[in-house]
């Protein structure tokens, strides 16, 4: 009986601790999993074979992570290229990183833009003649940018095209979202949860002053950039007023009758 109580007692415990234990083991899976990729990284194209003996695992462990990989578009399988005369039997695959899953690891794309920028700024003398140098530049590439979103604002009513312009920012990697004002009556923000160049943006603000012109251009009116992820807020917000709510928004103290190029001129900053 001892025994036996002893015994249920161990398997209570056991299920107990079942939840506990799970997460431990999904780390350990999945720094498994990672270990499996950057081999893959490291050496090119790789067969499970090839990976087992680096890793010093299972073949069948290895398959099992790249089969995980494969589904979350990490790897893709490849036929692996044989030279000379081919053997009996189905070529074995060799597994390669996919676009996505090379964009998982370190890149050196924020140091190359921010470089750019910097050369086009010496280029034309520095200084202010340089500061409006890298500003032409952020308003060209963003002007070609825009088109892409133009049809989908033009194509939504006057007030869904807020919305419209948030799901075109979304689709570009920005998670944008529309949203009511604190104060309903006097318009909208749209806000940018993520910034795909905001390592570059906190050197070169002149990103988020043409990006701000281009709202305004977009949406038809004047808009104010009032936060930005560049500048240490959480979120990119910027305030779409309604027509007609100028004056009221005015007297609330949201200046939203400040001109294009007044509101431009803090993007990138706090607003005092």
């Amino acid at each position: 009986m001892k025994n036996a109580s002893e015994g249920r007692k161990g398997s209570a415990a056991r299920q107990g601790a079942g939840p506990a234990s799970s997460a431990p083991a999904h780390d350990e899976q999945r720094g498994t999993r990672n270990r499996v990729a950057r081999s893959i990284l490291d050496h090119g194209p790789s067969t499970a074979a090839d990976l087992a003996l680096r890793l010093e695992l299972t073949q069948a462990a290895v398959r099992r992570h790249l089969d995980a990989l494969v589904a979350e578009g990490v790897v893709e399988p490849r036929e692996k290229r044989v030279y000379g005369t081919r053997g009996r039997g189905r070529p074995a695959k060799a597994f390669a990183l996919t676009d996505c899953g090379r964009d998982a690891f370190d890149q050196a794309y924020d140091g190359l833009a921010a470089d750019a920028l910097r050369w086009i700024a010496q280029s034309a003398g520095g200084g202010a003649e340089g500061e409006a140098a890298v500003a032409a530049f952020a308003r060209a590439r963003l002007a070609a940018q825009a088109e892409g979103y133009r049809e989908a604002v033009e194509a939504a009513g006057p007030d869904a095209r807020t919305q419209a312009l948030a799901k075109a920012l979304t689709a570009d990697g920005y998670a944008a979202t529309a949203r009511s004002a604190p104060n309903p009556q006097l318009g909208e923000q749209l806000c940018q949860h993520h910034c795909p160049v905001v390592h570059v943006a906190e050197q070169y603000p002149q990103l988020c002053e043409a990006e701000t012109e281009v709202f305004s251009r977009l949406l038809g009116t004047h808009v104010q950039r009032l936060a930005t992820i560049a500048h240490g807020d959480g979120v990119c917000t910027t305030f779409v007023p309604k027509a007609g709510a100028g004056k009221a928004a005015h007297r609330t103290g949201e200046h939203t009758t400040k001109t294009t190029t007044a509101s431009a001129s803090t993007a990138g900053r706090n607003p005092a």
